[in-house]
């Protein structure tokens, strides 16, 4: 986390860009493709192609930033796929076309908040796919999938069994309100314990836990 702020705050700001409906810029990336949210919101660029750059990749950080205690492990990845291409495109390793390609292919998966291939039931809950993400290190995840009946299935996925486990739990223990206050928070985190038998990695996650507004 500290790397992704102060690479955030090296940074030049995001730009204030002219709206299109109000739509954000990044929103637009994804509605309407790349090509034509640069078109509509960045003409008064004149067609520097380092400043355009600039500004989406200032704006996918922003975003990166913002969501990030949602769910840390994603969004660093996220970040790290950002630096590669940045890094790219100042090496001039790329050309500026592909550039446009993978940096429109980060924002989709920026602002969806989650990867194509993931199963269709972290697809539907933001809070159970982030619990999924940051629980990798509770064993290894199988990634020969099998599509049945249109959804992804992963054989012996410890990770998606402990997220269904904490997310079925959380959801039967909370009580009304129960952020901030302290005997609610610790009969959740106790009911953690026995599923994670770690606390630290309780602590860890609760964390997350808190950030869900499903929850």
């Amino acid at each position: 986390m500290r790397h992704l702020i102060d690479t955030y705050i090296e940074a030049a700001e995001p730009r204030k860009v002219s709206s299109f409906e109000d739509m954000p810029l990044l929103d637009l990336i994804v509605k309407t493709g790349i090509d034509k949210a640069i078109a509509t919101q960045l003409s008064g660029l004149k067609g520097n192609k380092n400043a355009v750059a600039e500004t989406i990749e200032n704006n996918v950080r922003s975003k990166i930033i913002k969501e990030h205690l949602n769910d840390p492990a994603y969004y660093e990845k996220m970040s790290a796929m950002l630096d590669e291409i940045i890094a790219a495109r100042k090496a001039k390793a790329i050309e500026y076309e592909e550039y446009l390609k993978r940096i429109a292919d980060l924002v989709k998966q920026v602002e969806a908040g989650h990867e194509d291939d993931i199963c269709e039931v972290l697809k539907k809950s933001p809070a159970l796919r982030a619990l999924y993400n940051n629980l990798q290190n509770h064993g290894k995840r199988f990634e020969d999938r099998i599509e049945e009946n249109g959804e992804y299935i992963v054989p012996n996925d410890q990770a998606l069994d402990l997220a269904l486990r904490l997310d079925e739990t959380v959801k039967r223990v909370r009580s009304d309100d129960w952020r901030g206050v302290e005997p609610r928070e610790r009969m959740i985190k106790q009911a953690m314990y026995d599923i994670l038998h770690d606390v630290e990695e309780v602590n860890r996650i609760f964390i997350i836990v808190k950030a869900q507004k499903e929850y």
